[in-house]
């Protein structure tokens, strides 16, 4: 049963690194504070992990949460499809939305849950115009279509570079906190292997400034220029896909279409072309610098301010400079 418009709740699912808490999260509550312009929002998180204590603690500490649905299982390390979608669906009922990080956790999820609830998402949300009207891109970003559902059910997932992250993070009273029985146990699939990259550079979904490389840069080797280049403005390193298919560069550094979504306030593009499935996960961007020896490269049709030159001497000049 749908809840009424005076009543409606909300249901943000949390991701987690591991066992810490996402940015992600945070522009998925800027997400809620839109919703919360049309109307009185009562906001319940859920948050499933293995030894996620100090998640749980921030997730308890963010205002205006009713309270925070935990469970801390074994069960929950990987956070596995198969073992959440079930657990997850359950719980649904009653709420007037879903929401969820348009991440790969978020993709993975959602749309088991919605059919298992018989309700059509609303997937890469980048506005939200009222209540039950939203906007999403599609074609790589070339068209923006509005939805207005109106499904008892909204499951949303929120593009991270579409909203801006609450400021407000902390309140003095916690939310109450509600433990909840684990999800049951099944043997269709298990993790047998995961490998966690560490960097000391900044996320790449989150970095102010971000330093893209495409298949200009010729080889894996070229790429240490770019480091070199983010090192000097404490930036994020990405890639197009044709330099991580080439073995430039390595599947998370992928900016566009089928990668990573980044919003920087600077991107810097070397040696990109400017495909139009690069330019949608960029597209973001505050400002953005192209360096490329082609004149007519499409990358020079998004970019603020365009260097026409050879990477190789341009780059090594720039870090000079800086």
């Amino acid at each position: 049963m749908s809840a009424t418009h005076e009543s409606r709740a909300a249901l943000v699912v949390i991701e987690l690194d591991g066992t810490e808490f996402c940015d992600i999260n945070w522009r998925v509550m800027g997400a809620i504070a839109r919703l919360r312009e049309f109307g009185a929002l009562n906001v319940d998180l859920l948050l499933a992990g293995w030894k996620c204590g100090s998640a749980v603690d921030i997730a308890a500490a963010i205002p205006g949460v009713r309270q925070v649905l935990v469970v801390d299982d074994e069960r929950c390390e990987f956070q596995l499809a198969e073992v959440f979608v079930p657990w997850l669906a359950a719980f649904v009922d009653g709420y007037s939305y879903v929401l969820i990080g348009a991440t790969t956790f978020g993709k993975n999820l959602l749309p088991g849950v919605a059919a298992l609830v018989d309700s059509q998402p609303v997937t890469d949300v980048i506005a939200i115009e009222a209540h039950n009207v939203f906007a999403r891109a599609c074609y790589a970003g070339r068209v923006v279509e509005r939805v207005a559902n109106l499904q008892p059910i909204q499951l949303l997932s929120i593009r991270g570079t579409a909203f801006a992250a609450i400021t407000q993070r902390s309140s003095s009273i916690p939310a109450p906190i509600t433990r909840l029985t684990p999800p049951a146990t099944q043997e269709h699939s298990r993790v047998v292997q995961q490998e966690r990259v560490a960097s000391e550079r900044p996320e790449l979904t989150s970095a102010r400034v971000v330093v893209s490389g495409g298949r200009g840069m010729q080889s894996r080797e070229n790429f240490q220029l770019l480091y070199r280049l983010a090192d000097k403005l404490s930036a994020a390193v990405g890639a197009s896909r044709a330099a991580v298919d080439a073995g430039f560069a390595t599947n998370d550094m992928q900016v566009g279409q089928t990668g990573k979504a980044v919003a920087p306030e600077l991107y810097i593009a070397v040696g990109l072309s400017g495909a139009v499935q690069h330019l949608a996960g960029m597209r973001d961007a505050k400002v953005v610098v192209a360096i490329n020896n082609d004149p007519d490269a499409a990358i020079f049709q998004v970019a603020d301010y365009g260097l026409v030159a050879d990477l190789f001497e341009a780059v090594p000049e720039l870090i000079g400079h800086l």
